[in-house]
């Protein structure tokens, strides 16, 4: 009986991609309009982003579309809704799965979630590790460790960048600030 319930699954399963990604390439040029909500809604007889990936969100279509939907929602400012759904993207070793991290980054730093936020950003430079992508995102961890006053983490995130990636257009401003956080531990211990 097993042996034919697989194979039965991978055709729904196939079939289920098959119109995840018909729905999905309808909304996109919405969204790439900049129309967030009507992206997210649907717009006539299109399916909106949020039913796609809640729908749909097994799918490679539908998880995709959970990412579409979450920087809608982003866009929007509806930042509590947009965190749910960059958290429910699959991320894989990629750019749009280091982009999720760093938009939820983001959204801990308006939270003032600042030290969760540079867990992110650092999760960010790893999971898509680049000479264009992850210097910036390690920059963007050591200022939010040191805005919740985590100047070791900071200083340990701006000299990844001077290590690893010290040809980069952030290697120099690491520089200055992992001296900023230096004089700034010292000031914190000496007090």
């Amino acid at each position: 009986m097993l042996v034919l319930a697989i194979p039965g699954y991978i055709y729904y399963h196939q079939q289920q991609e098959q119109v995840a990604n018909e729905q999905l390439g309808k909304i996109l040029p919405v969204y790439d309009q900049g129309n967030y909500q009507q992206a997210l809604d649907g717009v006539g007889n299109r399916a909106g982003l949020l039913t796609i990936a809640d729908d749909y969100g097994n799918t490679d279509a539908g998880n995709l579309a959970a990412f579409y939907a979450a920087n809608s929602l982003y866009q929007l400012e509806e930042y509590d809704r947009a965190l749910k759904y960059f958290q429910r993207y699959d991320k894989s070793g990629d750019f749009i799965g280091a982009s999720a991290y760093a938009a939820q980054a983001a959204i801990q730093e308006n939270k003032s979630a600042f030290e969760r936020a540079g867990g992110l950003y650092e999760q960010a430079a790893s999971e898509y590790s680049n000479e264009l992508t992850a210097p910036r995102f390690l920059l963007e961890a050591g200022q939010a460790y040191e805005e919740a006053g985590q100047y070791d983490a900071a200083v340990a995130a701006y000299q990844k960048i001077q290590d690893e990636y010290p040809e980069s257009d952030q290697a120099t401003e690491a520089e200055r600030y992992m001296a900023r956080a230096e004089v700034r531990r010292e000031e914190m211990t000496s007090s």
